[in-house]
């Protein structure tokens, strides 16, 4: 028997072509900080954030993050995912375009109270661009409003956004920790919203394997028990579909006004994701408050 090792088995290629049509891509995709930006934005607006899977499968499985299982659903399928699902198919575009990306693995810092400290349980993205020094923050996959549209440079500062919207990064290298923490924050008309907190030291696919178990199938998971659905539209509006015990549409519309109404029940909520969010559920999906 030898005794070298067997050599380590090749990511599987995405289906650029499929990939950039479903996004409605037009123009050059040599890689730069301008192709990168609009490439996420174009991801943003075209493959939704949900989280239906997990409620559907009542807690018993969690979406797969296998390239192909991933592209058969958010490419081909009329789906969206959450953030493991999306970002793993966006780095696989992204590597096969040119563009060196490490994964990350955030804190989700809303609601936090201070001093608590959270999992991380958020994947997002440090891409390289060729020929640049500095790398971006990329992330297709964090599902709320307020959200960059586009990457922005991982240096310190604010960024605008389209609609004016205005996102930060702040960096603060504590004595006690090997590498700095940064702090995604988003303006909101109340002061800027903590989203999350992460360092730059690269994770791998299994470290996501893990905690995609972990939020897909624990009964403590807030994915495991309620639907969290948001659509990103133009200029900074947004559709959501959310509710602990009853389902509620609300539409944010660019000049401020937000409305809200209840979804009846799970059928309504069906033809909702379909109309609304250009979600196909599979057929006799029954999409409910409280994971049902």
């Amino acid at each position: 028997m030898s005794a070298s090792a067997p050599p380590a088995p090749h990511a599987p290629e995405p289906d650029l072509d499929a990939y950039l049509a479903r996004i409605g891509w037009q123009g050059s995709t040599e890689p730069s900080a301008d192709v990168l930006r609009r490439l996420q934005r174009a991801h943003i607006l075209a493959i939704p954030f949900e989280n239906t899977e997990p409620l559907l499968a009542r807690r018993t499985a969690a979406p797969s993050l296998q390239l192909p299982d991933v592209e058969a659903k958010l490419v081909r399928g009329r789906r969206g995912g959450y953030c493991y699902e999306q970002n793993t198919l966006f780095t696989a575009a992204l590597r096969a375009l040119g563009f060196e990306v490490r994964l990350l693995a955030a804190r989700v810092l809303i609601g936090a109270r201070p001093g608590t400290v959270r999992p991380r349980t958020h994947m997002c993205l440090l891409v390289h661009v060729p020929g640049e020094t500095t790398g971006h923050l990329a992330d297709v996959g964090f599902g709320t409003p307020g959200i960059p549209l586009t990457s922005v440079p991982l240096a310190e500062g604010e960024y605008e956004q389209e609609g004016g919207h205005r996102v930060r990064l702040l960096r603060e290298h504590a004595p006690d920790r090997p590498l700095a923490d940064w702090e995604l924050h988003s303006l909101t008309p109340q002061g800027w919203n903590r989203l999350y907190g992460f360092t730059v030291e690269p994770f791998e696919a299994p470290d996501f394997d893990v905690a995609n178990w972990q939020i897909a199938t624990n009964p403590r998971s807030p994915f495991s028990q309620t639907p969290w659905i948001v659509r990103t539209l133009p200029g900074g509006a947004h559709r959501k579909l959310s509710g602990r015990t009853t389902l509620t549409l609300t539409e944010s519309l660019t000049d401020g006004t937000r409305h809200e109404r209840p979804v009846a029940d799970g059928a309504e909520a069906v033809r909702v994701l379909d109309e609304k969010f250009g979600i196909g559920l599979p057929s006799g999906s029954r999409l409910l408050a409280g994971g049902g």
